[in-house]
């Protein structure tokens, strides 16, 4: 017995030790960036969502192939406190040490083996690194003639692939302190905000950004304000409070569409988000898919997923892009049609890239911005004459003629059909022409 109470005991303090322990995982009202599910992961591949060659933030600090980059950012910040010669670094790590809690609580992850200071020093020199990007991409500051970053182009484009990523972002408050804080004057006196900076850097990988030349456009971090200059304020507006009485069943492939008499062309509108459906055509403007697309849509839509008060546009048209493409076949009259712009891979690549960003996606048909669409393409496919008469053709050949044998066997009743009717007229025919 008493060794049983022992036993006991040993199994209780345990259990108390693990309770007292916070947990690691965090998801409090702030909680704007996140790990990464392994679900997605684990459909999708870790190159969509780990960082190539910099790490923002606290979720990759330290990774041991990131740490090359790690010293350009220091170096960019001394050249940032030189040319302007009267600021003091202790004036930009004031600007920020009051933000150390309200940041972490932005991040999934509690991150307890990151000190105060270490924290801090990570948010300036992070911050201080992507700001100073901006600038030097938007000529508001000069390249040095030996910057890597500007004479090797792949590393370029490789740091604005990382600045696309869930995992590696800051807090948008956090970087419009440090921007505030090292603002030269003829910054000011222009009225250059951040928000302008992000979109002009990021405007050069993407078409159709609607937020270009807004200045009050915010969001949570980078990818959440690059997110929300795709959506058109029309789309804003209008999913407020929608709610559609759908079907249950979403809409069929490009392939059926066509079978059904429903056409698809490109349409008009700036923004690849603006779909139509009207008397039977389905318009869709030009949407480029390439690197920089699919990791910003992969991204867009695991942070859809992963933060609560976020609207759900970039999963709505990633779904509506599932539903439309089941094969490379479908991805090749798209692109003929001019709506896929395809720089990505071959079309069964883009294909299995789409099925798989939609695979097994939580989706409330009833409450997304293209309800209307989808119950009105629902509608039409089922209803109309034209798909009535195609079905009851499709039926009536899969019946009769699903093998050669069927198809002879038909064929051969026909024959003797009309042999038999021939042969009966032949008969009759003597009669009636001697009467």
């Amino acid at each position: 017995m008493a060794a049983a109470s022992m036993d006991i005991t040993n199994l209780l303090n345990s259990i108390k030790s693990k309770i007292t322990n916070p947990s690691q995982l965090y998801s409090g009202p702030d909680c704007s960036i996140f790990k990464i599910p392994d679900s997605f992961i684990a459909v999708n591949g870790e190159n969509l969502y780990h960082p190539d060659i910099v790490s923002i933030g606290p979720i990759h600090h330290g990774s041991p192939h990131l740490a090359k980059m790690q010293e350009h950012k220091y170096l960019y910040l001394s050249q940032l406190l030189w040319r302007l010669g009267h600021l003091e670094p202790q004036i930009i790590v004031q600007s920020v040490l009051g933000l150390e809690v309200r940041a972490r609580e932005c991040y999934s992850v509690r991150f307890e083996d990151i000190g105060r200071d270490e924290f801090v020093e990570m948010m300036v020199v992070d911050g201080c690194f992507v700001i100073e990007l901006f600038r030097k991409t938007t000529q508001m500051v000069r390249w040095e003639a030996d910057d890597p970053i500007v004479s090797q182009r792949w590393i370029f484009w490789s740091l604005l692939r990382d600045l696309l990523r869930l995992e590696n972002q800051l807090p948008f408050f956090v970087l419009e302190e440090l921007f505030s804080a090292t603002a030269s004057d003829e910054e000011k006196q222009d009225g250059v905000t951040l928000t302008a900076l992000c979109l002009d850097f990021f405007a050069n990988a993407f078409k159709g950004l609607v937020g270009v030349g807004v200045t009050d456009l915010k969001g949570m971090h980078l990818l959440d304000l690059l997110r929300n200059a795709f959506i058109p304020l029309e789309h804003e507006k209008r999913q407020r409070g929608l709610v559609v009485n759908v079907s249950s069943r979403v809409i069929h492939n490009v392939s059926k569409l066509r079978k059904a008499g429903i056409t698809v062309k490109q349409g008009k509108s700036s923004s690849w988000m603006t779909i139509k459906f009207d008397r039977g055509v389905l318009e869709m403007p030009t949407v480029t898919i390439d690197d920089f697309m699919s990791i910003f849509l992969a991204n867009c839509v695991a942070y859809e997923f992963c933060y609560k008060n976020s609207s759900t546009y970039f999963t709505t048209y990633v779904k509506m892009l599932d539903c439309l493409i089941d094969s490379g076949t479908d991805v090749e009259y798209l692109a003929d049609k001019n709506i896929i712009e395809n720089y990505f891979g071959t079309e069964a690549e883009i294909a299995r890239f789409i099925n798989n960003l939609g695979k097994d996606m939580p989706f409330d048909i009833n409450r997304c911005y293209l309800a209307d669409l989808f119950n009105k393409v629902d509608k039409y496919y089922h209803d109309t004459w034209y798909v009535k008469q195609r079905s009851f053709m499709d039926r009536y050949f899969n019946t009769y003629f699903n093998t050669p044998w069927s198809f002879i066997s038909v064929l051969a009743a026909v024959v003797l059909l009309v042999l038999t009717f021939l042969q009966t007229l032949y008969t009759v025919m003597p009669f009636y022409m001697n009467s």
